[in-house]
């Protein structure tokens, strides 16, 4: 049994999908699934169920995930210590960052932190918060971005910036010429979210209590571009992100003059990480970054 198959049979639990497990572990999908049928082999059991559009994890290959987890986190460890006595540092990052953020601050991130660390091979993991605090946890990321709170007792981290909502209308809506709003006035406005699983939509929803707002029932969005284009059709309004604000050909985006409706984003690790200086390093080049953007910092950035 090698180490390799123990992030395959993760990858593919986490995932439940063997052509996202093989990208995640940057292999070809054959690849993948001839090791996980090899591991299967040489355990004498099946640790999947297969069937043709579905994938379940058996009892015994439950058992045996949980002992692979522990054995993951554990070499995660090994590799903080050996990249914190390293020269230089850590000559690898593996940083997870979630669907809502990626797309719209990693192009100011990337750049900047191949400026800053040119000798460090950034590898960048995207998938929803509580997928990334796990793989956080099991030692197969360094770092995350992620939405706050965390509450995961084994991290820690640093609280960066702040990323305001606004409030995104069809262009021929009798709001679209408005600068600006208040909350009040989104009372009983009918808003379409994201899917279960997406941090954005639990912080969707508290926004729509606080204001009155409420969801519309039979829309869930997969991602924040299907979300756009359902707002561009005419079919109703969303809250997004400011930074996901930057083309708004077809639709209107609204500030909300209220300092409750942003989201705050941090930094985190495991607290058994011994490189704190590259993660402080790294927190204050996010900084920057977000400060580039014109977001505001936190006060502990």
């Amino acid at each position: 049994m090698k180490l390799r198959d123990l992030e395959y049979l993760v990858a593919l639990a986490d995932h439940r999908n063997f052509h996202r497990a093989a990208e995640i572990c940057h292999v070809s999908q054959p690849t993948l699934s001839g090791q996980i049928r090899k591991l299967e082999e040489m355990l004498g059991f099946d640790l999947f169920e297969r069937a043709p559009r579905n994938l379940l994890i058996t009892d015994a290959g439950r058992e045996v995930l949980a002992h692979a987890r522990r054995a993951l986190a554990e070499i995660g460890h090994i590799r903080d210590i050996s990249a914190s006595r390293a020269k230089g540092g850590a000559h690898r990052l593996r940083l997870g960052v979630f669907p809502t953020l990626g797309p719209y601050f990693l192009p100011c991130l990337v750049p900047a932190f191949v400026g800053r660390f040119p000798k460090t091979e950034l590898i960048l993991q995207e998938a929803k918060s509580s997928l990334l605090i796990r793989q956080l946890a099991d030692g197969q990321l360094d770092a995350a971005l992620l939405a706050l709170p965390v509450t995961e007792p084994g991290l820690t981290g640093l609280s960066l910036f702040s990323e305001p909502f606004r409030l995104a209308v069809p262009a021929a809506h009798p709001l679209a010429g408005r600068e600006r709003i208040s909350a009040a006035e989104m009372s009983g406005q009918r808003l379409m979210l994201l899917e279960s699983g997406h941090c954005l939509r639990d912080q969707a929803l508290d926004l729509c209590r606080i204001s009155g707002a409420e969801e519309v029932d039979d829309f869930r969005g997969t991602s924040l571009e299907t979300l756009r284009q359902m707002v561009i059709a005419g079919m109703g309004m969303t809250l997004l992100p400011r930074l996901a604000c930057t083309s708004t050909d077809g639709l209107s985006c609204i500030a909300i003059a209220d300092p409750g409706f942003v989201r705050r984003i941090g930094l985190f690790w495991r607290k058994s990480n011994s490189r704190i200086e590259v993660m402080n390093s790294l927190g204050g080049l996010i900084a920057d970054a977000a400060r580039g953007q014109g977001l505001r910092l936190d006060e502990t950035a």
